[in-house]
């Protein structure tokens, strides 16, 4: 599949479908008005576009993923290790830390999933 490129308020209006998927679209139209601001027609375009570019689909009405909040974040954060650390992981990890740092807990809690990838004959 496609990487989907989304902008800021594409990514608010996907967070909301996902949170509350599936919905009306009528309903949604609602929920934008109320979160969002917005007029109808603007809930309505901005699902259409989503629809074209496959993150979302509108059947009957009824407003629902193609693709989960998931895996939608784990393929831009490839593309994003991928596009600007020549794919390399490692190097990731490196420059975010060089500005975040990781807390005891968060370092143990990323060990537990190294770990669990090694059992499962992932890594």
């Amino acid at each position: 599949m496609q990487d989907i490129e989304l902008g800021a308020v594409q990514e608010r209006f996907a967070d909301l479908v996902w949170a509350h998927e599936p919905m009306g679209s009528g309903e949604l139209a609602k929920l934008c008005q109320r979160e969002l601001n917005w007029k109808k027609p603007t809930t309505y375009t901005v699902l259409r576009k989503l629809c074209e570019k496959g993150l979302l689909q509108n059947e009957n009405g009824t407003v629902s993923s193609r693709i989960s909040r998931e895996e939608f974040y784990a393929r831009k954060s490839e593309q994003i290790v991928a596009e600007s650390y020549a794919g390399s992981l490692p190097a990731f990890v490196a420059a975010f830390l060089s500005k975040q740092g990781l807390s005891a807990g968060e370092a143990e809690e990323i060990q537990a999933m190294i770990d669990a990838f090694r059992k499962e004959g992932q890594a």
